[in-house]
């Protein structure tokens, strides 16, 4: 039977990748190192320099693949994802196919950590429903760009005693600040911070996190966000694409 490990990564730093992880890479009889096209070769780039940095053994190989583009014309988000979705799952069946032989074992290296905002598993699962290959499954948690956000900015994730929601960009208005004092927000295309006017909001903001390239700005969100706006834009037209995370916060420790 074939087995496969999905391995969390980190937030872009080489030096995120956990120990459990460094072991799982060394497991490995091939390694899957996913390419997004010519603007995103840093993504491919920090997945090769991990694989040379902490490959001890000298039988693994590296199989590049390119990842299917998500198609939106015509569709609703939850049709083209799960569209996409099944590009994705026929790519990996054939790269298990192909480049797997039976009783090996095969790594697919996942920015961040496979369990938060990431569709690896699901995308695995996929597969393994269809049942024309046999195989199993580990996965290998790894530093999340959320974990990256908070340390760079120097701040607990939660206020005492509240919670957290973790949410995206299409949704954020539904949560903030009405119903929850501190959001996460990630995979936001349309920067929807902008649309959150309470005078009180605090924003933590970063982009490229764990990379030579990150940036990060916060304060009060109706002071810098327009900074936030042109940093991300000038960013984004300098590498050719942006990966940021944002956190919204109102209120204090031990407010009631």
């Amino acid at each position: 039977m074939r087995h496969i490990l999905i391995i969390g990564i980190g937030a872009g730093n080489p030096e995120h990748i956990t120990i459990q992880a460094i072991n799982a890479l060394n497991r490995a009889d091939v390694l899957f190192i996913p390419t997004k096209g010519a603007t995103k070769t840093e993504l491919a780039e920090v997945r090769r320099v991990i694989c040379a940095r902490y490959l001890a053994r000298s039988n693994s190989r590296t199989v590049e693949f390119a990842v299917p583009v998500r198609s939106t014309e015509g569709r609703s988000y939850i049709e083209s994802v799960d569209d996409w979705h099944a590009s994705i799952a026929t790519t990996y069946e054939a790269l298990l196919k192909d480049e797997l032989a039976d009783g090996q074992t095969g790594a697919f290296l996942v920015w961040g950590d496979p369990m938060l905002y990431d569709s690896t598993i699901r995308i695995v699962e996929r597969v393994k429903a269809q049942g024309r290959i046999t195989f199993d499954f580990d996965v290998i948690p790894g530093i999340t760009s959320l974990q990256a956000l908070c340390a760079s900015h120097r701040i607990p994730l939660n206020l005492v005693g509240k919670p957290v929601e973790i949410t995206t960009g299409r949704r954020l208005a539904e949560s903030f600040p009405h119903k929850s004092e501190t959001a996460v927000v990630m995979l936001d295309g349309e920067q929807a911070f902008r649309k959150i006017e309470d005078p009180d909001a605090e924003i933590y903001w970063g982009a490229y996190l764990g990379t030579p390239d990150e940036i990060v700005i916060s304060g009060r969100l109706a002071e810098v966000k327009d900074e936030v706006l042109k940093a991300r834009e000038a960013a984004r037209e300098r590498m050719g694409w942006i990966m940021d995370i944002y956190l919204l916060r109102k209120g204090a420790d031990f407010d009631e």
